[in-house]
C-alpha cells in the first residue's frame, strides 16, 4: 500500500457509510457466505476511507484490499516480485516490450471469468482518469490484449521497477468493469482475491469470506471481520479478551512486555516505512531553504522517535532504512538549536505562528507534532497543531491548506517509491512544491537505468539533494508491529506492511 499512507498518489475520496451484502454470488460460485467459527476477527486502526484501489490512497483501505483484489505480480517476503494473476512473463531484447501470460481458470467473485480485457481495462481506467497512480505508468505507453490470456505493455524507455508499478501493492488491483461501471466498485468491490466483500457497518467494521474458488488455493478460514478500534490500548484489551485473533494496533510502550507474554504472539519486523514532516514551500518563510535547514536541525529525532515508538523505531535522516540493499548513509541534521537559529537570521525570519495537520488517525503524527512544536517554540516558531480525520487531511494537504503537515509513508520497495512522487517537480504526491531541476533528471534517469549499481549511485545522489535542500525532513523508519492470538498460524508481519490472511488458519482448521 503497497500500502500507503499516502501510497505514491495522494486523491480526496469521501468515507464510505453503506452497508452492503455481496450481491450475485453463491457457494457454488465460490463464496461462502455462511456465518462460522472460524472466522478471523482482525482489528485495525482506522475505516477504510473507500474501497476501490484505484481511487483511494488510505492504508485502512488496503489492508481490507490487499485481501480482495489480485495485481498480475505481487511481492514476496522478500518483496521480489512473483507470479500472480500473470504466471508468467517475458521482456523483448530492446527491453521496451513485457508480454505477460495470464492465469488460466481465474474467476472474480461473482463467478465470471478473468481475461485479458479486465486488465487492459484496469489500467486503462488509471490512465485514461489520470487516477490515484497514474504516474505508476509514465513509460507505458500501449496496454493491449494479444489474445484472451495474453497482455503486452509497452514502455517507451527501459523500465527497470515496471514489475514494482503494477505489482507492488493493490493500488494497481486488476478490476471488474461490471463493478467499476456500476458505480458500485467503491461500496461493493468485486476482485479475484482470497476473500470476497460481504458488508460494511460504518464506523465499525467490515466482513470479507472465503474464496473457496481462489486460484491460490481455498483460505483456511471462513472470513475475514476487520474491525475498527482506533485506541491502540483498546485494540491490545480486545485481543487479550479473545474478542480479536489479530492487530496491528499496538501500544509500543507494551512491546517490550508483550515480548514475555506467552498469550499472544508479537511480532516486531523491520519496514520499509517512513515518517516525515513537510514544510509547505508555497508559504513563506518556506520558500527560503535556509528556514527549512533551520527546522531540520531544530528538532529532536531521539526525542521523537521516544515519544512516538518507545524506541521500537529507528530515526533517520533519509528515505530508506538502514539494512535495505538501496539505503544511504546521511546524518548531516544534528539536533542543534544554535545552527537553527543562525540559519533563521540569515533567513530573515523573525516570530512567526504556523500551522501543522495531523490526523486523529495517525496518532503518532500528533505525538511527533507536539515534540516539533516544542523544540520549534524556543526558536521563535509557534506552532499551532490543527488535528483532523483522514479525510479531511488529504483535503487539505491537496489543496494546499497547510504550512506544515505530519505523515507516514508505507509499503515501499523500489528507490522510485521513495521519491519520484514526493520530489520529482511533477510528482502526483509533491504536496510541498519542491523542485530542482538536477534531482528532476536524477530521479527520471533513475527510471530507465538497468545497470544496478549505477541505478543505486542515481538514486543516492538525488536523496542526497533532496535531504540537503529539505524537500522532506525525514524523521524515522517505525517497525511493523503485529500480534495475534497463539492459536493463529500461517500468518507473519511483511516489511512492506501487506496483511495478507489467505494462508492464516485458526486452530489449524479449514473452511
Amino acid at each position: 500500500m503497497k500500502r500507503l499512507v499516502e501510497v505514491l498518489a495522494t486523491v480526496v475520496v469521501t468515507a464510505v457509510a453503506a452497508v452492503t451484502v455481496l450481491a450475485g454470488c453463491s457457494t457454488g460460485q465460490g463464496v461462502d457466505l455462511g456465518e462460522s467459527s472460524n472466522n478471523l476477527v482482525a482489528a485495525i486502526a482506522g475505516e477504510p476511507d473507500q474501497l476501490d484501489p484505484h481511487k483511494t490512497s488510505a492504508y485502512f483501505s488496503f489492508e481490507v484490499l490487499e485481501n480482495v483484489f489480485d495485481t498480475l505480480v505481487e511481492p514476496d517476503s522478500n518483496l521480489e516480485m512473483r507470479p500472480a494473476l500473470a504466471e508468467s512473463w517475458e521482456v523483448s531484447p530492446d527491453e521496451l516490450s513485457w508480454t505477460f501470460h495470464l492465469r488460466p481458470g481465474v474467476t472474480f467473485h461473482d463467478g465470471s471469468p478473468f481475461t485479458a480485457d479486465d486488465v487492459v481495462f484496469s489500467y486503462r481506467r488509471v490512465i485514461d482518469e489520470q487516477l490515484a497512480n497514474v504516474d505508476k505508468f509514465s513509460a507505458v505507453t500501449d496496454v493491449r490484449a494479444v489474445d484472451p490470456m495474453t497482455v503486452v505493455l509497452r514502455v517507451k524507455h527501459p523500465t527497470p521497477n515496471l514489475l514494482t508499478n503494477i505489482g507492488g501493492f493493490k493500488g494497481m488491483a486488476i478490476v471488474q468493469r461490471r463493478n467499476v461501471e456500476s458505480g458500485q466498485i467503491a461500496t461493493h468491490p468485486v476482485g479475484t482475491g482470497p476473500f470476497a466483500f460481504q458488508s460494511q457497518k460504518s464506523g465499525d467494521s467490515i466482513i470479507l469470506t472465503a474464496n473457496k474458488a481462489y486460484w491460490g488455493g481455498a483460505p483456511k478460514v471462513s472470513g475475514v471481520t476487520f474491525r475498527f478500534i482506533s485506541e491502540p490500548s483498546t485494540a491490545l484489551s480486545a485481543l487479550q479478551a479473545g474478542e480479536v485473533d489479530w492487530t496491528d494496533s499496538v501500544p509500543t510502550q507494551r512491546v517490550a512486555q508483550l515480548r514475555d507474554d506467552d498469550s499472544l504472539h508479537l511480532q516486531v519486523a523491520a519496514s520499509n516505512d517512513y515518517w516525515y514532516l513537510a514544510l509547505n514551500e508555497a508559504h513563506k518563510p518556506w520558500d527560503d531553504v535556509r528556514a527549512r535547514q533551520a527546522v531540520a536541525y531544530g528538532i529532536d529525532r531521539a526525542a521523537i522517535v521516544q515519544a512516538t515508538s518507545y524506541g521500537t523505531a529507528a530515526a533517520n535522516q533519509l528515505a530508506i532504512p538502514e539494512g535495505n540493499p538501496w539505503y544511504t548513509a546521511y546524518d548531516r541534521y544534528r539536533y542543534d538549536t544554535e545552527t537553527a537559529r543562525r540559519l533563521l537570521d540569515e533567513a530573515g525570519v523573525g516570530d512567526i505562528d504556523l500551522d501543522m495537520l495531523v490526523t486523529s488517525e495517525y496518532p503518532e503524527t500528533v505525538t511527533a507534532a507536539q515534540v516539533i512544536a516544542d523544540n520549534l517554540a524556543p526558536l521563535g516558531i509557534t506552532v499551532s497543531i490543527r488535528t483532523v480525520d483522514f479525510a479531511t487531511w488529504l483535503d487539505e494537504q491537496n489543496n494546499g491548506n497547510f504550512d506544515m503537515l505530519m505523515m507516514g509513508w508505507l509499503g515501499n520497495i523500489d528507490p522510485d517509491d521513495f521519491y519520484y512522487a514526493q520530489h520529482h517537480t511533477n510528482g502526483t504526491s509533491n504536496a510541498q512544491k519542491y523542485s530542482n531541476p538536477e534531482v528532476d533528471r536524477l530521479l527520471d534517469a533513475g527510471r530507465v537505468e538497468t545497470d544496478r549499481q549505477a541505478r543505486f549511485e542515481l538514486y543516492q545522489r538525488a536523496a542526497t539533494i533532496i535531504a540537503d535542500e529539505v524537500s522532506y525532513i525525514y524523521l524515522y523508519n517505525p517497525s511493523v508491529i503485529q500480534a495475534w492470538v497463539t492459536n493463529l498460524s500461517g500468518y507473519e508481519a511483511r516489511r512492506d506492511g501487506a496483511v495478507r490472511f489467505r494462508t492464516a488458519s485458526l486452530n489449524g482448521s479449514e473452511t
